[in-house]
């Protein structure tokens, strides 16, 4: 049986075939770097924002980011398929004339079957979500925000610069366009213990989300985090807890939302801590092999609940 429901095999469903994501930079910023929430940013955000680099770093339009990332995944893959997933920093901060023609350019080419949109939930109107709900007539569109965790002293900790609220609140807002969602948490932050990061599966099991990304908390070079780190101020997660607590974590969550990652794949130049994070198909097949081995799955847990406001 499949114990959860990945993402590949969601795209599967649709298109038939494999789809293959194209993370891009568009060189847009984040109000939480530029001041106009805080200068510092998250505590694990580096200068790259999450992201690639390629538009900072080498210039690169979203069309040649594009034409250069299908050489490699078509030939890794066999992928004739693509989405464009908009992934550094925040790709809704910016006027809708510049974010339409980002999203237009990347759309143009006809094996482009499906946008992605990561951003925070306080960067979001109306205006942009018509825009947004403008493409699904022609293509697949997820809107992906990060939370990060549902407790309002860890998203303080972590200088996020946004609140719960304010997540609730664009979820909402995004599901009246029936546009999906994809909400980003990761496990590990500063003073959460394992009761408060089932919390957040719960408080997202009743929202309507229809995706998840689970991240793991590492740590990377030029980011607030790697100071704490090297104090000897954080203890990072580690494998088997995080093994453990994905799995606690997929069987509260609904059978029928989209797992769209279960862990991240940071780059071994910029990874500080710890080491093993960057094995990550090793660290997905454990994860695989205990909800097997133990009969466990997406949704087992899964109980009704009200989503405090």
């Amino acid at each position: 049986m499949h114990r959860y429901r990945d993402y590949n095999s969601y795209l599967r469903e649709i298109f038939g075939e494999r789809v293959q994501k194209i993370s891009l930079d568009a060189g847009l910023d984040c109000p939480n770097r530029d001041g106009k929430i805080s200068e510092k940013g998250c505590i694990f955000c580096n200068r790259h924002g999450s992201g690639t680099g390629a538009w900072i770093e080498q210039g690169l339009s979203i069309t040649e980011q594009i034409n250069r990332a299908k050489k490699a995944l078509a030939k890794r893959y066999k992928a004739k398929k693509f989405i464009a997933y908009f992934q550094s920093f925040t790709n809704t901060y910016a006027p809708v004339s510049r974010l339409k023609s980002l999203y237009d350019e990347a759309l143009k080419q006809s094996d482009m079957v499906g946008l992605s949109v990561a951003t925070r939930p306080d960067c979001i109107d109306g205006k942009i979500l018509d825009l947004l709900n403008s493409y699904q007539e022609n293509h697949l569109v997820w809107l992906e925000y990060g939370l990060q965790s549902s407790h309002r002293k860890t998203l303080k900790r972590i200088n996020r610069g946004h609140g719960v609220s304010d997540f609730i609140r664009s979820v909402r807002r995004t599901n009246d366009r029936n546009l999906n969602t994809c909400a980003h948490v990761i496990l590990g932050l500063p003073g959460e213990n394992r009761a408060m990061m089932l919390e957040t599966a719960r408080f997202l099991s009743h929202l309507p989300v229809q995706g998840v990304k689970i991240h793991l908390l590492y740590v990377i070079r030029g980011t607030e985090l790697e100071a704490i780190y090297r104090k000897g101020a954080l203890h990072c997660l580690e494998r088997e807890e995080y093994v453990g607590l994905v799995t606690d974590f997929l069987e509260l969550l609904p059978p029928h939302m989209v797992i769209q990652r279960i862990t991240g794949d940071p780059s071994g130049e910029e990874l500080v801590a710890p080491l093993w994070a960057e094995e990550k198909t090793d660290n997905i097949q454990l994860i695989r092999e205990k909800l097997e081995r133990e009969d466990r799955w997406q949704g087992r847990l899964f109980q009704e609940y009200s989503v405090r406001k």
